[in-house]
């Protein structure tokens, strides 16, 4: 945990950031997270789809409305978790995590299955409701796992915000181990029928940000050593939903291990954009870039400062020939740094700067 806690003090070192900074971070942060957590649940938006609609209200390129909805919902849960976490003499309650999972579903859903003989079933989603059949879930080993059944759910959820309050109180655990601990328990109790894990990521950065700590993004890219890591914590704690509903901090290394390191690599983040103030670094989705041509920085530049700019404008000011601006914006465009509308030409920059 000193990498760990060494972060922090460099994080608290740069307080209070500037405006300008806060508010860039803030951005970077809402597309981030709401791509990320939504991505990792098999929302088929693309990271500069889910910028557009995000911060400029736009719909752009091919896409399912649902996608778009869920999204556009996403961001709403968003911002009600960063105001209810403002207030930290309020305890936690079950009302704002149904709440919570009402804003993301919107809506009670039907789901429908087709049977073996051309037989359909179909069931409710509840949206804000505890679930009213039992779930469970096939790992990527091919066997079930099985959560809280409906029947247990309610009080499970009664002593899992309850023993929060006490263990935030008592100030037992640092607020990562809190955060981590959490999460694994509410996740084995699985208390609503869909939304889980947007739910739990929710609720880690709740956590994170009543104890002032920078709230983090599970990047989708480290969706399968997330997923490994909490099926390995479920090995060592048994199957029973009770035992994983009261798991142990000790119990649940392998977990918190790697949500340590994901929080980690979140506050270096955090770190190395707010002192960045190079004009030419850039960042997409959580990381620097690291640019191959000493021309790409000017490029990017070039394409924000004036949207219709053409190539042969782009050429002319680097002094360089068209054809090695086309080559740099095909793989900008590939790593999604970039895109071009359809409509008119203009072009839309995914990447930012911190200054």
């Amino acid at each position: 945990m000193k990498k760990i806690s060494d972060t922090y003090k460099q994080w608290e070192s740069l307080q209070p950031i500037s405006e300008r900074k806060r508010y860039l971070l803030s951005q970077r942060f809402t597309v981030d997270y709401n791509f990320n957590s939504n991505h990792i649940e098999g929302n088929t938006l693309t990271y500069g789809q889910t910028e557009l609609l995000l911060l400029f209200g736009k719909v752009s390129g091919e896409g399912e409305l649902e996608a778009y909805v869920e999204m556009k919902a996403s961001q709403v849960g968003q911002r009600m978790m960063e105001q209810v976490a403002i207030d930290k003499d309020t305890p936690l309650t079950q009302n704002f995590i149904r709440q919570l999972h009402k804003t993301l579903l919107r809506e009670d859903y039907t789901v429908y299955r087709n049977l073996p003989g051309g037989l359909q079933t179909s069931y409710v989603i509840h949206a804000g409701q505890y679930k009213t059949r039992p779930n469970s879930v096939i790992t990527r080993y091919g066997d079930r796992f099985e959560y809280a059944s409906p029947e247990e759910t309610p009080a499970l959820m009664t002593s899992l915000v309850d023993w929060y309050n006490e263990a935030e109180k008592s100030g037992i655990y640092t607020p990562v181990e809190l955060a981590a601990l959490f999460h694994y328990r509410y996740i084995r109790i699985h208390p609503f029928e869909d939304g889980n894990g947007r739910i739990a990521r929710l609720m880690v950065n709740y956590i994170l940000a009543r104890h002032g700590w920078p709230m983090i993004v599970v990047r989708a890219r480290d969706k399968y050593e997330y997923l490994e890591a909490l099926h390995q914590t479920d090995l060592y704690v048994g199957q029973a939903p009770s035992e994983g509903a009261a798991a142990t901090i000790e119990q649940i290394k392998p977990f918190l291990r790697c949500f340590t390191k994901i929080v980690e690599t979140e506050l270096e983040y955090n770190v190395g954009f707010i002192s960045d103030s190079s004009p030419d670094s850039w960042w997409y989705d959580g990381r620097k870039i690291n640019f191959r041509s000493k021309n790409s920085s000017s490029i990017l530049l070039a394409l924000k400062d004036n949207p219709e700019i053409t190539i042969d404008e782009i050429a002319k000011s680097l002094g360089i020939v068209p054809l090695a601006v086309k080559k740099q914006l095909r793989q900008m465009v590939i790593k999604g740094y970039i895109q071009r509308r359809v409509k008119n030409g203009t072009w839309h920059v995914f990447a930012s700067r911190s200054i």
